[in-house]
């Protein structure tokens, strides 16, 4: 049977009568609980002559005579277990034989003992069926391959593939380092609405949604960092919020509607104190994971002992022979870029403002070309409203990002905490709005009314986790180190 075919009427009916078979002789065929003493890793380390009672879902089978042996699993490993006529009794054997099938969950009664092959093993003694399978498990020895059931039937990707069982579980430590990370750092962990009256807080087309109590439409977060930075001026002096966030934008191997990010803001810090720690972070994860600083990825090697730095703004000047700094008219860029050959019309005319067009050429031109962990710095203010101006050119903001393999991992600057300045931003992020630019922000006066009542100095930082742990975890697209990625 193929990965994606259904499962055949002779099959389901033949376990069907299995299931009866063990009603009627148990009285209940999908148990309500079992005993465990031992999970499968637990009874591995065990030592041989202890007694376990260890529950998994039945992987293998093979028959020999009067012995049988099989294999159980758990999200953690697999352990052999062997039953003997003797030690069962025959009647229990011929029912184990006539009605235990690949997929069912069994209990094991039994002893530890290692076999003349040196395969750990349990011994049973007794042995109860606590839920038939009514589906068959993917043919084991090929796993399963088909792209479509892997992701939506992902709990059988995960029995069938090891690579995915260790994908899905060096997510889950992460998220553990992290946590631990900033608890150990002063930082506390705090929640904020996904329901939002503005898109404001990252260049993005938002979803939308209809509240009927309320008879209001309202946005699906695009980010939360507008909510954090009240934390902030409530008097929490770190804060960080690991959650999801929705952008209603393309679909590609590093980019995903929904995804998890993490998002940290630090009163008196500026941007240099978030490399330090950030940079920290990431080497204490990556070795965590890893033990060592160097990773493969895709078959290329990442270095993580330390970092690349870029002037964004030097950079982009010398690409385009112009001041990236004095750009204010998008129509006119988008002409030099055509004429100067580096675009053609059609892959530009989707863009209606300077910033959609800076930051697509350093996309294409200059973040795909970077493999090596990198930071770039030095960005024009117009890019990102919601960050600080650097005081000696209010032209250019205090921001860096950590680009690896081309990919936008963090995202993090001293934050703008001058109302009057971001009101400004806001008019002209409003003004982009109306010539077209469907990721611009919209103004949220609850935001600067806070502002108004006054915010310490601040800086901030996001971080991708589906991405990171993509490049971390040597997977080519993010659906493949989240655990039920959307489906059409």
């Amino acid at each position: 049977m193929s990965d994606n075919m259904p499962i055949s009427t002779n099959e389901l009916t033949a376990r069907l009568q299995k299931a009866e078979n063990i009603r009627i002789r148990d009285g209940v065929v999908w148990k309500d609980k079992y005993d465990r003493t031992h999970t499968i890793a637990a009874a591995r380390d065990a030592g041989d002559g202890t007694a376990v009672r260890a529950p998994g879902r039945v992987t293998a089978l093979r028959w020999l005579g009067k012995l049988m042996f099989g294999r159980i699993y758990d999200i953690d490993g697999e352990i052999q277990f062997s039953l003997s006529l003797a030690d069962i009794g025959e009647e229990n054997f011929k029912f184990l034989k006539t009605n235990l099938d690949l997929g069912d969950f069994i209990g094991i009664d039994g002893e530890i003992y290692t076999t003349t092959a040196g395969e750990i093993t349990i011994k049973g003694r007794e042995v109860e069926i606590l839920a038939k399978a009514l589906r068959p498990l993917p043919e084991k020895f090929h796993g399963l391959t088909d792209i479509d059931t892997r992701y939506r039937q992902r709990y059988l990707d995960i029995i069938a593939n090891p690579e995915t069982r260790r994908t899905m579980k060096m997510r889950f430590q992460m998220l553990r380092i992290i946590r631990d990370y900033l608890d150990d750092n002063g930082f506390v962990e705090v929640e904020t609405p996904i329901l939002q009256n503005i898109a404001s807080g990252a260049a993005a087309r938002p979803f939308v949604t209809h509240h009927n109590a309320l008879d209001h439409d309202f946005y699906l977060r695009i980010a939360p960092e507008l909510f954090l930075k009240e934390t902030i001026a409530a008097g929490f002096d770190r804060v960080f919020e690991i959650g999801k966030n929705f952008r209603n934008e393309g679909v590609s191997p590093m980019h995903l509607q929904e995804f998890t990010m993490l998002e940290w803001y630090a009163a008196y810090w500026d941007y240099n104190d978030n490399i330090d720690f950030s940079w920290a972070m990431i080497q204490d994860i990556v070795t965590q994971l890893h033990g060592k600083l160097q990773i493969e990825y895709q078959g290329q090697t990442l270095d993580f002992s330390s970092y690349e730095k870029i002037d964004y703004t030097a950079r982009m000047n010398e690409l385009l022979g112009v001041d990236i700094l004095e750009f204010n008219d998008a129509i006119a860029l988008r002409k030099q870029l055509v004429n100067a050959g580096m675009f053609p019309a059609d892959e530009l005319k989707d863009l209606h403002s300077v910033p959609a067009i800076v930051d697509y050429v350093f996309k294409r031109k200059i973040r795909n070309e970077i493999v090596q962990p990198t930071i770039t710095y030095n960005y024009p203010a117009y890019l990102i409203p919601l960050a600080r101006r650097n005081d000696a050119d209010g032209r250019r903001i205090d921001i860096f990002q950590l680009i690896i393999a081309g990919a936008e991992i963090i995202k993090a600057y001293s934050e703008l905490v001058d109302p009057i300045i971001q009101r400004e931003a806001f008019d002209e992020q409003a003004a982009n709005k109306e010539a077209g630019d469907e990721e611009s922000f919209d103004v949220d006066e609850d935001f600067l009314t806070a502002m108004e009542h006054g915010m310490p100095p601040i800086s901030g930082l996001g971080i991708g986790i589906d991405r990171f742990l993509s490049i971390i975890a040597d997977q080519p697209t993010l659906r493949d180190v989240i655990l039920f990625p959307m489906m059409k």
